[in-house]
């Protein structure tokens, strides 16, 4: 029995201590380092908690890359268990989608030990990520849209949040549609708008938290750009 429980806990080649520890700080500071390049491409347009997943995922699929090793069972077995966890939160920006592939590719460099092959990337896709960012060739900063939602109680009047906060945080703004809400208890309004370079979107959320009569704000990148 004891045997048995040995032979399934040095099943697979040994990484040793000091190349572990070794690959899992590379790991750790290749994804800072990529979630430094997205801070400073994306800007105020990008997903605030993304960086830290950003950092997470890099020493995480540098562990399973070492875990897997050259063993194609265990990356079929390692495939079938990790297909039940699933993001929560839908990427809405396929630039944000890339730099997710973009951790993933620098963890699994560096686990397998290509710390050459891991370098090149971060520094090849880092420049690539600043000369694609808002503002270069073309595209404008103020052509990343949002669409916000706001439920205001009956009653009040949503040119108040236009003179305010709107006129403080947003570029353009455009009325998209209203509803009523919460079984006609409340009317829901919607707008495409565009942030200041100085707004980030959770500053624009708590601002019209604020505001008397919000009832619930929600800002997402635009699905379209029309």
């Amino acid at each position: 029995m004891f045997e048995q429980l040995q032979n399934a806990v040095v099943a697979g080649p040994e990484v040793p201590v000091r190349v572990l520890a070794l690959r899992l700080v590379m790991g750790l500071l290749g994804g800072g380092l990529v979630a430094w390049i997205y801070r400073r491409a994306r800007g105020v347009h990008g997903t605030e908690s993304l960086p830290a997943t950003l950092v997470m995922l890099a020493v995480l699929i540098c562990a399973v890359t070492q875990v897997i090793g050259d063993s194609m069972a265990r990356a079929f077995s390692l495939v079938g268990a990790l297909s039940i966890v699933r993001f929560r939160t839908v990427v809405r920006d396929t630039r944000d989608t890339a730099f997710v592939i973009f951790v993933v590719v620098v963890g699994m460099a560096v686990g397998a030990g290509h710390a050459l092959v891991a370098g090149a990337t971060v520094v090849v896709a880092g420049v690539a990520a600043w000369l694609m960012a808002p503002g270069r060739f073309g595209e404008s900063v103020d052509d990343a849209g949002h669409d916000l939602t706001i439920k205001l109680g009956l009653g009040q009047d949503g040119t108040v949040l236009e003179r305010g906060v709107f006129a403080e945080h947003l570029t353009r703004w455009r009325s998209m549609g209203a509803s009523t809400a919460k079984q006609g208890s409340a009317i829901e309004l919607v707008w495409r708008v565009t942030l200041r370079g100085t707004s980030s979107p959770g500053e624009v959320v708590r601002a019209l938290n604020r505001v008397d009569g919000v009832q619930g704000v929600e800002l997402h990148p635009a699905d379209d750009t029309d």
